[in-house]
């Protein structure tokens, strides 16, 4: 159970998260919305233990992940695994020990300088490989593979972790929309498949309502609307991306529609 009370993050003066709270009961796939600056990254780098909060508490099996410090705090970033959305991989290095990479805390110092890892870490890290189609890039350089294939490396490292919460910021922000497909197909499939809370930042209201069972839109660092995905009505987009919003500040790498009339919100658009 994931329970966030009232969690602030300031800089300087301006809030970027301000008192969002929510409560998440099951290992659910979660959808975060919202323009720009609404908070979203900040929330998630909170929960990672990559930025502090303010104040408030995200509660984990009732357990407030923020008080922990130290061996706590690392363990604890290993039950969260974060993928990017710029991947963070090694570019010269190869596929599966970009994998291996996930479980760094885990292995001494000496064995992660000379890729001493053994047995059972490689064939774990090969066969998660395999479970996501791209077992056959494993002795590539990262740098050599696509975009959504270095994302799919991303989510292998996470999966290495065997973690209970997987982080999504923005993780098909820089793909195209079939590669878009095929990553949130792959997290969709952990998330139902491992029963692994899921919670991404996410642009389009179309992804959120295909993929999420629960989505939350933040503006201006509020939680502005909580709820399901069919509950996302045309006057809840206009309370979360404001009826001014223009759709070219919110385009994504998904389909574009070819109606851009100055006079309709990117609400509108995104709902047409």
């Amino acid at each position: 159970m994931l329970e966030v009370k009232t969690l602030t993050r300031m800089f300087g003066t301006k809030a970027a998260v301000d008192k969002a709270s929510f409560t998440i009961d099951r290992p659910a796939f979660v959808g975060i919305i919202g323009r720009s600056g609404a908070g979203k990254s900040t929330f998630l780098r909170m929960m990672n233990r990559l930025v502090d909060a303010t104040s408030g508490e995200i509660l984990v099996d009732g357990r407030n992940v923020l008080a922990l410090h130290g061996a706590e705090a690392r363990a604890w970033q290993a039950q969260c695994a974060m993928i990017f959305q710029q991947f963070n991989l090694v570019p010269r290095m190869d596929v599966a020990s970009n994998v291996l990479h996930g479980i760094l805390n885990r292995r001494s110092t000496l064995q992660c300088m000379f890729s001493l890892w053994p047995r059972a870490d490689i064939l774990r890290a090969l066969e998660i490989l395999d479970r996501l189609g791209i077992a056959e890039h494993a002795p590539k350089r990262a740098e050599a593979l696509s975009g959504g294939q270095q994302q799919r490396v991303a989510i292998a490292r996470a999966l290495m972790q065997d973690p209970k919460i997987i982080l999504a910021d923005e993780p098909i922000a820089s793909l195209d929309p079939m590669n878009a497909q095929i990553v949130m197909d792959t997290l969709k499939r952990i998330n139902v498949e491992d029963g692994r809370m899921v919670i991404a930042n996410l642009h389009t209201l179309d992804t959120a309502r295909r993929y999420c069972d629960r989505v939350i839109g933040m503006r201006d660092g509020r939680v502005v609307f909580d709820g399901t995905p069919d509950q996302l009505s045309t006057g809840v987009a206009r309370d979360i991306y404001g009826a001014d919003a223009s759709f070219n500040e919110a385009a994504t790498s998904t389909a574009i529609p070819t109606d851009t009339a100055a006079d309709r919100s990117y609400a509108d658009l995104m709902l047409s």
